[in-house]
C-alpha cells in the first residue's frame, strides 16, 4: 500500500509534468486533480485557445488514463455519446457499440452547442457512472471524469445548462489568457518546434495511474474535518440563499461539493486536517456555477465570484 507522503509527492509530479506542455494554467490542473481525488465533474470556461483541450489531454497522459474528445454541435444526438444497437449481418442481431462516454477523462468541447436533449444523456454518465441502453446497465471505466468546455464570450447557437445538470459539476474553473511572461514561454516553446498534438516528444511522462488514484482517493476520505468548520461550510451556503443579489441560490448538494473539495485540497497540501482557509479558497470554484444572480445585479455588472467573495467576508470564520 503507498503511504500518503508517496501519493502526494506523485500529484505534484503529475502537476510538473503537465507544466511541460501547459503554461500559465496552474490553477486549472489543481482543479482537475482535486475533481478526480472527489470523483467529481469539471466545467472549463475560457476563450479558445487557451489550452483546454491540451490540459485534459496531457493530464490524461500523466495517470494513464484514456482519454476522448466529443465535439458538441447541433445536430449530435444522444447515442453519439452514450452509444447506440448496431445491427451484425454475420450474426443476424443487433449489437451494442459503446459511445466516446466509456472511458476514463471526456473532453466534452463547447457542451453548450449541443441541445438539450443531447446535454441530458451525459447526466446519468456524470451522475451514475453508468449508460442504460436497450435496458442494460453498462459500468463506465474507473476513474471516470468529464472535462466540459465552454467558450464565455460567443453565445449565438448555444444552449444554455439547466441547473440539473451545472450542479453535477464539481468545479467549474476559469481559464484566463495568460501573464505576458506565460504567453512569451508559450511562443517561445511554439517557436522552438512544440508539437501539442506530439506529447512524447515534449517530454510528458505518465506519474501515476488509476491504482494510485483510488489510494489516494481513500486517503482523502479519511481527512479530518471538525463540526466548526463543517457548520462554517453550511453558513456559506446559506449565505448565497440571503444574498440581495442572488436569486437561487447553493443548494445542500453544493454544500457537500464545497466539503468535498476542500478536503481534497487539504489532502494535497499535507493537512491533517479542513481548516476554513480550505474553505474559503474553494468557495468560488465550487459555488460559482450554483448561484443565479438577480437582473438587477446583472445589469449592475456584478458576477458570481464577487457576490462570493463578499459572502466569504461577511461570514463569521470559527477560531
Amino acid at each position: 500500500m503507498t503511504d500518503s507522503t508517496t501519493l502526494r509527492d506523485g500529484f505534484t509530479r503529475v502537476r510538473a509534468e503537465v507544466g511541460k506542455a501547459v503554461v500559465g494554467q496552474d490553477g486549472a490542473v489543481t482543479g482537475l486533480l482535486i475533481a478526480l481525488l472527489c470523483g467529481g465533474h469539471v466545467l472549463l470556461e475560457g476563450v479558445p485557445g487557451v489550452a483546454k483541450t491540451l490540459l485534459v489531454r496531457t493530464l490524461a497522459r500523466t495517470l494513464k488514463l484514456e482519454t476522448r474528445r466529443v465535439q458538441f454541435t447541433p445536430d449530435l444526438m444522444p447515442g453519439d455519446i452514450t452509444g447506440s444497437a448496431v445491427y451484425d449481418p454475420k450474426s443476424g442481431e443487433f449489437e451494442f457499440r459503446e459511445g466516446p462516454v466509456f472511458t476514463n477523462l471526456l473532453l466534452a468541447d463547447e457542451i453548450n452547442r449541443t441541445p438539450p436533449k443531447t446535454q441530458s444523456a451525459l447526466l446519468e454518465a456524470m451522475e451514475e457512472r453508468q449508460v442504460s441502453a436497450d435496458g442494460v446497465t453498462r459500468p463506465l471505466p474507473a476513474p471516470f471524469l468529464v472535462a466540459a468546455t465552454m467558450n464565455p464570450i460567443e453565445y449565438e447557437g448555444t444552449y444554455a445548462l439547466p441547473e440539473a445538470q451545472l450542479d453535477r459539476f464539481l468545479l467549474k474553473l476559469v481559464l484566463e489568457v495568460p501573464e505576458r511572461d506565460a504567453e512569451l514561454d508559450v511562443v517561445t516553446r511554439h517557436a522552438s518546434g512544440f508539437d501539442p498534438r506530439d506529447l512524447a516528444a515534449a517530454g510528458v511522462e505518465a506519474v501515476l495511474g488509476a491504482k494510485e488514484i483510488e489510494a489516494a482517493r481513500a486517503d482523502v476520505a479519511r481527512v479530518g474535518i471538525s463540526a466548526d468548520v463543517l457548520a462554517y461550510a453550511v453558513d456559506l451556503a446559506r449565505g448565497t440563499r440571503h444574498s440581495p443579489s442572488v436569486r437561487l441560490g447553493v443548494s445542500p448538494r453544493g454544500t457537500t461539493a464545497l466539503i468535498a473539495a476542500a478536503r481534497a485540497w487539504a489532502w494535497l497540501t499535507g493537512s491533517e486536517g479542513v481548516t476554513p482557509d480550505h474553505i474559503q479558497t474553494m468557495a468560488i470554484p465550487v459555488l460559482r456555477h450554483r448561484i443565479q444572480l438577480r437582473p438587477e445585479a446583472e445589469l449592475e455588472g456584478v458576477g458570481a465570484d464577487a457576490v462570493l467573495r463578499s459572502i466569504v467576508q461577511q461570514v463569521r470564520v470559527p477560531i
